[in-house]
């Protein structure tokens, strides 16, 4: 068992728990593909120490990995663990150059992300389905439910960030929330009167039809008052988008509605920065991927309006 190299991967998580404060399901991931990359080295070149880590024995790990049919992406994860964790043992003077310098990522076939047209999201909003079927019951659970949908579209937040989303991060005043996104950092997303009506009326009905609910949360469960969970949430977002046939894509989860959100900005002409600062996305390549569906658009008018098209 190569003691050292664990020892360093428990310094490495906890420094990424206390100092750079990730998240727990973060922590898990690192420390997973960390403890797999140790198990390899120690079964295939013994007790290894970390300044004997070379760019060879970290390429037959990544390319056993992929014989394993492991997808480019998820090796790329790994290689980012990797790249981080060589980084940290930089920086406490542990090796003197990163074996990671001569790995070279695998190429991702970028995925076009799935997303709501228009015309679903306006049936949401006007709770009546295609069939012209009210959507949401006038309950609280209904109203929950409703609610859900309506602060995924408009604000474009992650389902970690509406789980954690408090009641003072909304600003009526201002007509703005504040959102705790990945690794800590803050934003602040501009939220429309009426979705700020809405959150204000939710949290009046709150109080008068539960009698004990989790304090400062602002979403809860409508029957039990606690905190929202994500398999919940993705039950209930599956359950209407699936039920009230709003959209025929076979993936139908609270990361759709992001997507979504993001999309029809791009379409209606929303600077790509303003995106990325939206979606809270710590570098513009991430954010490009939405340039797709604006592309469509003008083939679409080009098709359209173009005499030769």
């Amino acid at each position: 068992m190569n003691e050292e190299l664990y020892s360093l991967a428990g310094r490495f998580i906890s420094y990424l728990e206390l100092e750079k404060r990730y998240s727990g399901h973060t922590c898990t991931a690192y420390r997973n593909d960390l403890f797999q990359f140790i198990d390899f080295i120690t079964l295939n070149y013994g007790s290894t120490p970390v300044g004997d880590l070379t760019h060879v024995m970290i390429r037959s790990w990544l390319a056993r990995l992929m014989e394993d049919t492991m997808t480019a992406k998820s090796v790329n994860r790994k290689i980012s663990t990797l790249k981080s964790f060589f980084k940290f043992c930089l920086r406490q003077e542990l090796i003197k150059q990163s074996p990671m310098i001569k790995v070279v990522a695998p190429k991702i076939s970028r995925r076009l992300p799935g997303f709501i047209e228009e015309k679903g999201m306006r049936a949401l909003e006007d709770n009546r389905s295609p069939a012209d079927l009210q959507i949401f019951t006038d309950d609280f659970e209904g109203i929950t439910h409703r609610l859900i949908f309506e602060i995924f579209y408009q604000t474009g937040i992650r389902l970690s960030e509406l789980i954690y989303l408090q009641e003072f991060r909304v600003d009526n005043g201002n007509l703005s929330i504040k959102v705790m996104g990945k690794g800590g950092k803050e934003r602040v997303i501009p939220i429309s009167p009426a979705l700020g009506a809405q959150i204000n009326a939710y949290t009046d009905l709150k109080r008068s039809n539960l009698e004990v609910f989790e304090r400062g949360v602002l979403l809860v469960h409508p029957h039990s008052g606690k905190r929202l969970y994500p398999k919940y949430v993705y039950l209930i977002v599956h359950k209407y988008l699936t039920d009230h046939q709003i959209t025929t894509l076979k993936k139908k989860s609270p990361h759709v509605l992001r997507h979504t959100f993001a999309t029809h900005l791009a379409n209606n002409g929303a600077d790509l920065n303003a995106v990325k600062e939206l979606l809270g996305h710590s570098s513009l390549a991430a954010t490009q991927v939405y340039t797709h569906t604006t592309i469509e658009q003008l083939k679409k008018v080009y098709k359209q309006a173009h005499p030769k098209a």
